[in-house]
């Protein structure tokens, strides 16, 4: 069991003429391939947090803000190492708290929360929103990878040079906001709001270089929004993603 820790913790529009359509299309271009560069490689944002813990509101209120950027995919886990403290995580999964773990081994951090991880590499406490802001700027866009497409069946990572071995990781989330009555622990009695709490992550497998297609299965809730990352190791840097 870890040390539970509480730590004081992103159209144009229609012209008249051809004329002033096409100079209107080229003066926007540069914005046109900022967005689409941030979609394709957006910086992959993790909140490990847990409803049972009272430094986590703050964190969960920075994530929720930049959850609907363009240039992020911004996911929340929750942990379940605070649940033996009186309030049981409602989207708390032993495999996220695996996870955190993983990055912890790979000196991204302690075991903590609330704590973010930026593109696999940067860990920030997680009420530390100047030094989140920070480490997504120093981050970039995850880069050094493969690019990524899918289909309505499967998803497809494309041949590129690869330092070592990668995993292929499918993440489902909910964008909504959920309002999460929290009836005991240290934040009994509040009501929290979540957004993008990770609902499932699925290892679709390994990718070494060649191009690779895996399956892309049904979500299990509806709702959920799907995004796709390529990862080095166990809590290795993240090079590649894309929300599909």
């Amino acid at each position: 069991m870890p040390q539970i820790r509480s730590v004081a913790l992103v159209t144009l529009i229609g012209c008249a003429s051809a004329l002033v359509a096409y100079g209107t299309s080229q003066a926007a271009s540069p914005h046109a391939a900022a967005a689409a560069t941030s979609s394709l490689q957006p910086v992959v944002i993790e909140l490990y947090q847990s409803q049972g813990c009272s430094s986590c509101p703050p964190a969960n209120a920075a994530l929720n803000a930049i959850a609907d950027r363009g240039d992020v995919l911004a996911l929340s886990f929750a942990v379940t190492y605070w649940d033996r403290l009186g309030w049981k995580d409602t989207f708390g999964s032993p495999g996220f708290t695996a996870r955190q773990q993983d990055y912890a081994r790979a000196g991204r951090g302690e075991v903590a929360t609330p704590e973010f991880i930026v593109n696999g590499t940067y860990a920030v406490v997680g009420s530390n929103r100047p030094a989140l802001e920070a480490a997504v700027a120093r981050a970039g866009f995850a880069s050094g990878g493969p690019a990524i497409s899918a289909s309505a069946s499967a998803v497809r990572v494309a041949a590129a040079t690869a330092s070592g071995p990668a995993t292929v990781w499918l993440v489902r989330y909910d964008p909504r906001t959920r309002e999460v009555p929290i009836r005991a622990g240290e934040n009994g009695g509040r009501t929290l709001p979540h957004r993008n709490i990770v609902r499932e992550l699925v290892r679709l497998g390994a990718w070494t270089g060649p191009a690779a297609s895996f399956p892309l299965t049904a979500a299990h809730e509806t709702g959920l929004a799907t995004a796709v990352f390529v990862q080095r190791g166990n809590g290795g840097p993240i090079v590649s993603a894309r929300k599909l």
